[in-house]
Parts: structure tokens; C-alpha cells; sequence
């Protein structure tokens, strides 16, 4: 799990969950906060007794806090009087001062991302969508007013934001909203003057296409991905994954050996010292995970078993969604060969992180756990599990 899920829901009312709060103004750190405890907004409103559209005017910046409601809401986090006192020494005009505060607010929601991101990442879309989408707006808003280097920062962080929440969105199970943000993030990342997001964005359409069971447009977008001319190497490694995945799932195992290959040579071009801007990193072990599940996908349940064994363990990323999905992918594996007690076993330990995450994309992996399971033999018990798994998997 992510550390950041250690302190969700642990921090009784008055004790402080750490030494200080995180950077920002008090409508960054309330956001990070909640976002931390796992707590959406109307559960941080219950907690704290005041209204949600307080606390999206709050996040967003919109309002400054009232002696009052900053009480409530150190009292909710248990910060034992940091948040009151922020609240005092940090009070700003919201609606005038956003240009002048531009790079300490860029700062501090940049931090907030990698925050939102790793929470969303281990506990999926629930807990983060309401933070990424009032946040947006505050970026927007200041995107209208902001000159210079600050307009072009502003809009490519809005630019982020928009596309990690159309992930978001995906992951929640809503394709329309998903290639709403997808397409924002393109038109907010030209404001920001990066053009990277659009080579990106097919990637991520590519992806969308393909769990809806579209592989022609998949593939054809992966391709367009491929050949775009703000296209680096992590843009085309990740279009490489996304062709790999859809020829398999068409059954075209030498179209898939082609776009494996090319993933390869595409993340060989990568250095450690510069970070992919868009997309999860390409880890090391990725190469085997996409063939195993290339191989699940073909059918193969021999190799894409043999290769989730040995990799598992080293390659897979901590967070919870990137380990259930793999995990439930190699119970199925396992259930194409006949170990289904294996399998079964997997999948039951596997269980209660899916129902955390509810994830729609893990689920489609465990309703594929179900098909292959339910063609195999079952003892009671095994059929009582494929049963639970297939009421999870149907959301």
C-alpha cells in the first residue's frame, strides 16, 4: 500500500499527525489532508460539520476560512491548532491575489498531484476526483488573469490535472468523461505551450478504446501516438504497450511480438535522469509483465503463468491497483492451466484491495477471472469464491 494510506482514518480528534502540515496555502494542505485520510468531501464535511460547498470553495480557493470553520476542520484532522494557526497568518484576497501568489500556489499543487496521484493509485478514483476537479477550476481561473511563463506553467499544470482525472474518471467507469478531460488536458497543454500531451492523449484514448473492447481503434490510435511529432520515447513505448495488448486481444500473436518489440527498443531509449512527463513510469520489469499478459490475452496460459511467477514479485509497482491487477491476471492464467486452487487462492486474497480501489479496469480483469474460472471444475468452496468475484466484477 501506499504510505499515504497509513494515516487514513487514524488520527483521533486533537492529536497531531505530524510535526507539520504539508506545503501550501490552506486550501492546498486541506486538500492534500483529506486526500491522505481517504475521506471525500462530504465525509470530511460530516466529520468537520460544515457544508461540502465550503469545502470545495475552500480546496479551490475560492474562500478564505473563518475562524470558525478553520476550528472544524483542525478539529476533523486532528492537527492540534497548525491548521487555526495557518488559517491566521495566511489569509488572502482569493480573487484577486491568484497571479501574484502563482508560483507558490504552481509549487504546492504540483506537490498535491504526486499526492493525489499515489492516494488515487492505492485507493482508487473515489477519494481523489473531487480534490483533482476543484483544483482544476483554481488553476483555470488563474490561467485567465496569469502573463508570461506564469500562463504557460499554470495551464500545463491545469493540463495534468485534467488528464490524471480523466484516468480517474476511466477508473470509475465513465468513458465519456474521461475523453472529456482527456480532451481538455490536450487543449490546456497547448495554452501551456507543450505540445507532448497531445502525443500523450492518444495514448490515453488508445487505452479507453481498449477496454471498451474497440482493438481496431486502439490499435489505430496507439499507432497515430507512435507518429506524432511531439512523441518521445516514453509516449511511444506506452503506444507500443497499448498495440501489444489490442493484437493480442485480436489474436494476431506476430502483431503482437512486433509491438513487444518495439516497446522494448522504445524503453531502452529512456535515461534515469529525466522522468516521463505524462504516463506511469516504464519500470523495469514491465517488458515480462507485458508479455505475460500479451500471453494471457493469446491464450497461452502456459507461458503467461511461467512469466507472472518469476516476475511478480520484483517488477510489479507497490501500489494497490498496479498489484491487483497483475495478481488477477495471473490467478486467471493459473486457471487456464488447471490450478484452479492456486488461482482461487490468489483471487481470495485479492478480494478485499479490489473492493477498497474499485477499480473498473480490475474489475474487467477479475470478470475475465470469472469466464476462465467458471469453464473448469469447482469444489464448493471454489465456486462459492468465482460466485463473490463475479458479483464484485459486475460492480
Amino acid at each position: 500500500m501506499d504510505s499515504a494510506d497509513s494515516t487514513a482514518g487514524t488520527a483521533p480528534a486533537g492529536k497531531s499527525v505530524g510535526t507539520c502540515l504539508p506545503p501550501g496555502d490552506f486550501g492546498v494542505v486541506l486538500a492534500t489532508l483529506r486526500a491522505r485520510h481517504g475521506w471525500s468531501v462530504r465525509e470530511f464535511a460530516r466529520r468537520a460539520n460544515v457544508s461540502e460547498g465550503q469545502i470545495c470553495n475552500l480546496e479551490s480557493g475560492l474562500r478564505n476560512p473563518s475562524p470558525a470553520v478553520a476550528a472544524a476542520c483542525d478539529a476533523a484532522f486532528g492537527t492540534g491548532g497548525e491548521l487555526v494557526e495557518l488559517a491566521g497568518s495566511g489569509r488572502r484576497d482569493a480573487r484577486t491575489d491568484e497571479v501574484v501568489e502563482v508560483g507558490s500556489m504552481i509549487t504546492g499543487y504540483e506537490r498535491v498531484l504526486g499526492e493525489l496521484k499515489g492516494i488515487g493509485r492505492s485507493t482508487g478514483p473515489r477519494f481523489v476526483t473531487a480534490s483533482m476537479k476543484s483544483i482544476t477550476r483554481t488553476l483555470t481561473d488563474a490561467g485567465q488573469h496569469a502573463v508570461g511563463e506564469q500562463h504557460a506553467d499554470i495551464w500545463l499544470l491545469a493540463s495534468k490535472f485534467a488528464e490524471y482525472t480523466g484516468w480517474m474518471a476511466q477508473e470509475a467507469g465513465n468513458t465519456a468523461e474521461a475523453l472529456r478531460w482527456t480532451n481538455l488536458s490536450v487543449r490546456w497543454g497547448a495554452q501551456g505551450e507543450d505540445e507532448t500531451v497531445a502525443a500523450y492523449a492518444l495514448v490515453r484514448k488508445a487505452s479507453i478504446a481498449q477496454h471498451r473492447g474497440d482493438t481496431h481503434a486502439a490499435i489505430g490510435l496507439a499507432d497515430q501516438a507512435v507518429r506524432h511529432p511531439s512523441a518521445n520515447p516514453v509516449i511511444r513505448a506506452h503506444a507500443a504497450r497499448r498495440a501489444a495488448l489490442s493484437h493480442a486481444r485480436r489474436g494476431d500473436a506476430e502483431a503482437c511480438r512486433d509491438a513487444l518489440e518495439q516497446f522494448r527498443s522504445h524503453a531502452a531509449e529512456i535515461t534515469a535522469d529525466r522522468p516521463p512527463h505524462w504516463g506511469p513510469r516504464i519500470v523495469n520489469g514491465s517488458p515480462h509483465l507485458l508479455e505475460a499478459s500479451c500471453m494471457l490475452s493469446l491464450r497461452r496460459f502456459d507461458l503467461a503463468a511461467g512469466l507472472f511467477a518469476t516476475e511478480l514479485g520484483p517488477a510489479v509497482p507497490a501500489d494497490s491497483n498496479s498489484r491487483a491487477r497483475f495478481a488477477v491476471r495471473q490467478a486467471t492464467a493459473l486457471a487456464g492451466v488447471g490450478c484452479l486452487h492456486d488461482a482461487c487462492r490468489i483471487v481470495d486474497a485479492t478480494l478485499p484491495v479490489i473492493k477498497l480501489i474499485d477499480s473498473a479496469t480490475v474489475r474487467a480483469e477479475l470478470a475475465r477471472f470469472v469466464e476462465e474460472a467458471r469453464s473448469r471444475r469447482a469444489s464448493p468452496g471454489q465456486l462459492a469464491l468465482i460466485n463473490a468475484s463475479a458479483a464484485l466484477a459486475t460492480g
